[in-house]
Order: C-alpha cells, then structure tokens, then sequence
C-alpha cells in the first residue's frame, strides 16, 4: 500500500474526525445521522493514521507530495 495522502489532508481528516465525534459524544447530533458521522469519523481517523485513501486511486487523486 503506497502512501497517497498529503500531511494537510491528514490533519484535515483528523479534524473532522474529532468534530464528528464530539458532535454524537455530547448529543447533538443522535440517531442514524449520529451513527453514519462516527463511522465516518472512525474511517477519517484510520486513513489518517495509515496514509492512505482506498478511493484515491480508483480516482487518480494523491495528495501525497512527490519526492524527486
């Protein structure tokens, strides 16, 4: 698995991770819109940590800085 994300989409996906989870954690957001943002959160916090999006390359996109 070859890394394709950047450092900024990293620290992006982490922050939102944190939001989505705070949101379901403290009540605001309940139900299965609650539960689709924690899933969502948890995916964003595993790309993040291992670097790599599984739905990049089918889309061509990497974010990863190219080392020369």
């Amino acid at each position: 698995m070859k890394k394709n994300m950047g450092s900024a989409d990293r620290i992006v996906r982490i922050l939102l991770a944190v939001v989505f989870a705070a949101l379901y954690f403290t009540g605001t957001v309940t139900g299965t819109l609650g539960l689709v943002l924690v899933v969502a959160a948890g995916i964003f916090a595993l790309t993040s940590v291992i670097s790599f999006c599984p739905l990049y390359p089918i889309l061509g996109i990497s974010t990863c800085s190219v080392k020369k």
